[in-house]
């Protein structure tokens, strides 16, 4: 993983202001999720392959 400090955002399906997952996009190769309800605790770290499978698979009919 990179030096880079991952800049963290919620999905834009996020509005009602709860407590959601958040991603980092700007880290080369790889996806950090975590929970925002508590943003220093852990992070999960996926390979961008898997995390983008994951995302094509939910916005499949």
């Amino acid at each position: 993983m990179t030096t880079e400090s991952p800049r963290w955002f919620k999905s834009s399906y996020s509005n009602n202001g709860g407590d959601c997952v958040e991603v980092a996009a700007n880290i080369p190769g790889v996806v950090p999720v975590r929970d925002s309800k508590t943003p220093g605790g852990p992070v999960l770290n996926f390979r961008a392959e898997a995390f983008a499978a994951f995302v094509a698979g939910i916005k499949a009919p």
